[in-house]
């Protein structure tokens, strides 16, 4: 996939409360993605180009000094933009908590932002198990995914994973055999499980999603079901 190296950002959300627990943050949306999730609603993003800079971003954010926490990097897929890991040193330099939204297809990158120290919260898609994995995001990213995955348990910091469900593409049995997996890698905590959003436009003609998942069933003693709406 050709990147636009010099306007990687498609777009920029100024104020967020909802994407860093319990912080002030700004989005920055990266264009382009390498996985081409049927259900993704975001289509413009994946298939779009940037229009700002990583100049263009710093400014914005030096004039947000002291009144944000953090600055969320999400997309499309973030991690796959070149000098990405220097743009995220500029932003940890200035002061900010960094939460990066990924795919997981990026494990040698997540690995220079953990040694660095820059990552303080991850948020990590796990989008079907491996069995599905390619049917649904039309890639063959499953092993750095979970290459990903383990090196975020190794590393200890505050992370989530996180499932968007469509009843065409996962069923209840694939969510049981995901959750098995995280048990496997000694997963514990919070594992959520978002909607799709019907009556969006999306990558994939999906007909709606039969949005009934049964929580209780699906959690374990050591990871939680959290429906995210």
């Amino acid at each position: 996939m050709k990147e636009n190296v010099s306007t990687p950002i498609y777009s920029l959300t100024p104020f967020s409360l909802l994407d860093y627990p319990d912080k002030m943050a700004c989005i920055l949306w990266f264009a382009g993605c390498n996985m081409r999730c049927l259900y993704c609603y975001n289509p413009e993003i994946v298939q779009g180009k940037g229009t700002l800079s990583f100049e263009e971003t710093t400014s914005f954010l030096l004039s947000r000094k002291n009144l944000l926490d953090a600055v969320v990097f999400s997309g499309g897929e973030c991690m796959i933009h070149k000098n990405f890991v220097p743009f995220v040193t500029e932003i940890k330099k200035l002061g900010f908590l960094v939460k990066i939204d990924t795919n997981g297809s990026s494990p040698e990158v997540m690995q220079k932002l953990l040694f660095l120290h820059l990552v303080n919260y991850v948020a990590l898609d796990f989008k079907a198990p491996k069995s599905k994995f390619e049917a649904v995001t039309k890639s063959d990213l499953y092993e750095p995914f979970e290459k990903t995955l383990d090196l975020i348990l190794k590393a200890k910091i505050p992370f989530e994973v996180r499932t968007t469900y469509h009843s065409d593409l996962l069923t209840e049995e694939d969510l049981e055999a995901m959750v098995y997996f995280l048990e496997t890698k000694n997963y514990v905590g919070n594992y959520y499980i978002q909607y799709f959003r019907n009556n969006v436009d999306t990558l994939g003609k999906l007909e709606r999603s039969n949005n009934k998942i049964d929580c209780k069933k699906l959690s374990t003693p050591t990871i939680k079901i959290i429906l995210r709406e």
